[in-house]
């Protein structure tokens, strides 16, 4: 193919193309007009060319995403055709949330897991049960979202006490494979900056190392939930990768990350509640340009709506269109060689490592979440964060920005869509989750 056309243009530096703005800015500051200072510490350019580019590569062992169904588990029977149904629409994975010891034949009927990949999230933990669901299902394709950790972290208190908690998580990674999750969406949620993220997450990971030994790192995944700031949440789980590399280094061992992704309820709303579809459009394509190893996506009526069969279709069906009709099924590595992702994913996992050996330091993960010090740092950001969309600079569409004054949601809430305040004793302060829009919603909700 001739080049002849391109032959007429000669090559612009850097330094030409900042020159070139500087004119058009008739006066302006560059460096006050046109670079972005983020919360990450992070200086955003304009521009980025070829000499910007890091040359890391970060490649996901899958070559496509799965899509996941997230079911709760009322009824053993109900929840089993509801996952049926959502395996012959498109599904490919299932996410089983259990509150209490279930009937895992009668929830399993008919479900191939040697083709269906299976997460069990549980509020409990008991091993004997836990064992024998494992021993049932037979299949590397299980995942047990086992995380003792972050159930304090959430919650303030161990399901028992840390020694039995300890003991009987090690009794299921004797005989069972995939049990440990390493839940770094309580962080996201409660407000945490992306870089606190990942830092948390390889310092929350660090305890099951120092605890388990290194031979347990087979059988940690982790869960993300991927917020708004679009090309930042792709760099978040490149980044979390390379870290997760660098981190079982020092331990001899090599194992890839198994990533399960979800969009953040941090910024969904009540009102204006369609929104929240082109929110989980966005929020799970950084999910998978970013090398998800599974999607699950969040129905846009979650927050307010008992789980309903239009709902969880629609958010189905907005994995589908990306999967199929966007030709995104194999593109978890297409990231690779783009200046600007490349560029801010290398500066997100330097300063992320950064905050990891603080807390090393510090006397890791357990110690500073005992100390409240973890809690601390997560509140200060997610203040800042509260204080941006309360002034307006950050803006939810609908919500504190072009109001529809006719939206009334009184009369359609069929689960309160608000922090619980929880009247109990915890051994450390618990984590708190809260949606950036619920302090606005509570008024207009009054008034209405």
């Amino acid at each position: 193919m001739s080049n002849y056309l391109f032959d007429e243009f000669q090559g612009v530096t850097p330094a030409e193309w900042k020159q070139k703005i500087q004119v058009d800015l008739k006066g302006a500051d560059y460096n006050d007009t046109l670079l972005w200072k983020t919360e990450e510490g992070i200086t955003v350019k304009p521009f980025y060319t070829k000499e910007d580019r890091t040359n890391t590569k970060v490649n996901t062992p899958n070559k496509g995403f799965a899509i996941c169904q997230s079911i709760n588990i009322e009824n053993e029977e109900k929840a089993n055709l509801f996952a049926i149904d959502s395996i012959q629409r498109g599904a490919n994975a299932v996410e089983f949330k259990a509150k209490k010891e279930f009937d895992y034949k009668t929830l399993l009927k008919g479900i191939d897991p040697q083709k269906t990949l299976l997460y069990f999230t549980f509020s409990f933990l008991s091993s004997e049960f836990i064992k024998e669901l494992a021993s049932f299902i037979n299949s590397d394709n299980c995942f047990l979202n086992i995380d003792i950790i972050g159930n304090l972290a959430s919650s303030g208190n161990w399901y028992s006490n840390l020694k039995n908690d300890h003991t009987q998580l090690e009794e299921i990674t004797k005989t069972t494979k995939n049990a440990i999750c390493v839940d770094t969406s309580i962080y996201q949620n409660a407000g945490a900056t992306i870089t606190q993220q990942l830092a948390y997450a390889l310092a929350h990971a660090n305890e099951y190392l120092h605890h388990f030994g290194s031979s347990i790192a087979n059988n940690i995944h982790f869960n993300f939930s991927v917020g708004s700031n679009y090309f930042f949440e792709i760099a978040k789980l490149r980044a979390f990768r390379i870290l997760w590399n660098v981190l079982l280094k020092e331990y001899n061992t090599e194992v890839t990350a198994h990533i399960f992704a979800q969009p953040s309820l941090r910024n969904k709303t009540l009102y204006d509640y369609n929104v929240n579809m082109l929110r989980t459009t966005s929020e799970c394509m950084s999910a998978i340009l970013g090398g998800a190893s599974t999607v699950v996506n969040s129905s846009y009526d979650k927050i307010f709506h008992q789980p309903n069969e239009f709902g969880e279709r629609i958010s189905r069906n907005q994995l589908l269109i990306l999967q199929q009709e966007s030709e995104l099924a194999e593109a978890q590595n297409i990231a690779n060689g783009a200046y600007y992702i490349e560029t801010i994913t290398q500066q997100l996992a330097q300063k992320a490592l950064e905050v990891f050996k603080l807390i090393e330091k510090g006397g890791g993960f357990l110690k500073q979440l005992k100390e409240g010090v973890i809690q601390r740092k997560i509140k200060e950001s997610a203040d800042k964060e509260q204080q941006l969309f309360d002034s307006g600079e950050l803006v939810l569409l609908g919500t504190n920005k072009i109001q529809n004054e006719n939206d009334k949601m009184k009369n359609d809430l069929e689960v309160s869509p608000f922090l619980k305040i929880r009247n109990e004793k915890t051994l450390i302060q618990p984590i708190i989750q809260k949606r950036l829009a619920e302090k606005l919603e509570q008024e207009r909700l009054q008034n209405e």
